[in-house]
């Protein structure tokens, strides 16, 4: 009798497992249109992963917390994601905040990539398999007025495009909350006067407006029949969602603030929002993304997952949201293809709103590090706004 254990899948042994191990972190920034930093992780087999900083107006912070996360992943065995996700997340007593979960993110973005393709299969393989043939994402229109909205929203559509978002207008550094609230209500009104029900409409607060003029916003917008009102709220009081959430019925959506599950806790628990906005490089990763994810599942909420980086936050994206039952749609501020070809010379493939999956490896993009590597772009001044009386607005 034979004494060789059966095969896993196919003809490959469970021993088939390369036997890797981390040898360098590398911190790149890349100039695609404003700053990418790209975190490659090495290993002693020549197979490479990358990931994304989500925090992009604080980048030094997370570069400064790879530099203390370099002395416990060297050496370490890049399969044990969910340990190595703890090691990072636990160490040094105080939990990881936003600048530290960012780099987090991105270590562990690149250790899935290194998993799939190491083992030769996307990622989505390795989180379950694929729960549809497709993804569908949603676009930013832009416009200084409901005209050049108008305008922006039918390029759009001729392209393949029936969702579209647009921000609560600033008048440059100066944000004045009452004529915002108007403004912002004028232009969807303007919007689905002009498209009926041909598209679809998210309009992004940016967490600027206080509860009085987002109650006003939300209950105006009501007949509109908005996809969702994004982010309507300041994010350190999650609790304020719920007097928001009895006081309307238009979709909410928030999350992108969230640097772990435990800080949407609040908001999945209490059904304060119906779109769960998490960013994968801020809150943690495709390791804590995936749990909140289920957990979303639990209260019908919808994931719609925040993504106003490069090629890598798209993709990781696009490979989480093609296994999630509970997945709603997905940001597409980059279309891929259209930057930095250079350093990304494969990227997502999508068809009008589509995002198409393929077999590709990990991530399922190709790199030039060599091409990363000559970038080298400097860190851009954090962005600005304030109120007409000089005090201070969320950007």
């Amino acid at each position: 009798m034979s004494t060789v254990a059966p095969a896993i899948r196919g003809d490959v042994a469970p021993s088939s497992r390369p036997e890797l191990r981390i040898s360098d972190i590398e911190v790149l920034q890349i100039d695609d249109g404003g700053v990418m930093m790209m975190v490659v992780v090495h290993t002693d087999g020549g197979v490479f992963g990358v990931g994304e900083v989500g925090l992009r107006s604080r980048q030094l912070a997370s570069r400064g917390a790879i530099e203390h996360f370099k002395p416990l992943l060297l050496g370490q065995d890049p399969f044990r994601t969910e340990h190595l996700w703890q090691v990072m997340a636990r160490s040094g007593f105080y939990p990881a905040d936003r600048a530290l979960m960012s780099a987090i993110s991105a270590i562990d973005i690149a250790l899935w990539d290194i998993k799939g393709k190491a083992l030769g299969l996307p990622i989505y393989e390795l989180l379950g398999g694929a729960a549809r043939d497709r993804v569908q994402c949603y676009r930013h229109i832009v416009g200084n007025n409901d005209a050049q909205l108008i305008e922006s929203a039918h390029a759009a559509l001729e392209e393949g495009w029936t969702v579209v978002r647009f921000g609560v207008p600033s008048e440059g550094n100066i944000i004045d909350s009452r004529r915002a609230t108007r403004s912002s209500i004028q232009s969807c009104e303007a919007l689905r006067s002009e498209f009926g029900d041909r598209i679809d409409m998210i309009l992004d607060v940016h967490t600027r407006l206080d509860l009085g003029d987002a109650t006003n916003l939300c209950r105006e917008l009501e007949p509109v029949d908005m996809y969702f009102v994004e982010d309507p709220l300041r994010w350190e009081n999650t609790t304020i969602y719920d007097t928001l959430r009895q006081r309307t019925t238009v979709p909410l959506a928030a999350g992108e603030h969230a640097a772990s599950k435990w800080d949407i806790r609040h908001l999945i628990e209490n059904d304060a929002v119906d779109f769960a906005r998490f960013d994968l490089c801020i809150v943690g990763g495709l390791t804590e993304a995936k749990k909140i994810a289920g957990w979303c599942e639990t209260h019908h909420i919808r994931t719609a997952t925040h993504n106003p980086l490069g090629p890598i936050a798209t993709a990781a994206s696009f490979q989480l949201n093609l296994t999630l039952p509970a997945f709603g749609i997905q940001e597409q501020y980059q279309i891929p293809g259209t930057r930095v070809n250079d350093v990304f010379p494969v990227q997502m493939h999508m068809d009008g709103e589509w995002m198409l999956p393929t077999s590709a490896p990990g991530l399922g993009l190709e790199v030039d590090l060599d091409a990363a590597r000559a970038h080298r772009a400097e860190i851009v001044p954090m962005p600005e706004l304030r109120r007409p009386d000089g005090s201070v607005a969320n950007w």
